[in-house]
């Protein structure tokens, strides 16, 4: 293994790392509604947790009002306890067609709460990127005491990870503070 591949190894990794965060902050509630909001949510399909995204349409008519427009109407029913179970706190309303859910207005404490979320988030990504960078140091540890790079190359390959680590936490940083801004815009 050389140094090129273990500084790509951790250039990959950190990159899930960010886009991983980038998911799990596209999930945390705001003021407007979002299809994403419900990419979580596992609906009991005649046996099988499937995601809701495969069973149906999910729309946006109004900025707090989620429609979903379910494909099988047999489903419908399982869909909406599949939304009531969910941790997401929303209360869905059926006509037989389709399922309007819509977003009550975050309260002061609900959203100051929202924001602790984004920060534990962030700092989750933080550590597996740190992880990450660990684990690429004593790879590079290892080549230089195996012999093959030299003292010089094992310290020019740790920098270059430190900045690919520096990077991809400033770019999670960049992910709070901007979700954290969503979250307390009223």
């Amino acid at each position: 293994m050389a140094i090129e591949d273990v500084v790509e190894d951790a250039h990959d990794r950190m990159g899930k790392s960010v886009e991983a965060l980038r998911r799990e902050l596209a999930i945390i509630r705001t003021g407007r509604a979002s299809p994403r909001l419900l990419d979580s949510i596992q609906v009991n399909y005649y046996g099988t947790l499937t995601p809701l995204n495969q069973l149906a349409t999910i729309t946006v008519p109004e900025a707090r009002v989620l429609l979903i427009q379910v494909w099988d109407r047999g489903a419908a029913a399982d869909v909406e306890k599949a939304v009531l179970a969910s941790d997401l706190g929303l209360t869905p309303n059926s006509d037989g067609e389709v399922i309007r859910i819509t977003l009550p207005v975050l309260t002061e404490e609900r959203r100051r709460e929202l924001v602790k979320v984004v920060a534990r988030k962030t700092e989750d990504g933080h550590v597996a990127v740190r992880n990450v960078r660990r684990a690429s140091i004593e790879g590079l540890r290892k080549l230089e005491k195996d012999g093959e790079i030299g003292k010089d190359e094992g310290r020019r390959a740790q920098d270059q990870v430190q900045k690919i680590t520096d990077s991809y936490i400033g770019e999670m940083d960049g992910l709070r503070k901007d979700k954290e801004a969503e979250v307390l815009e009223v």
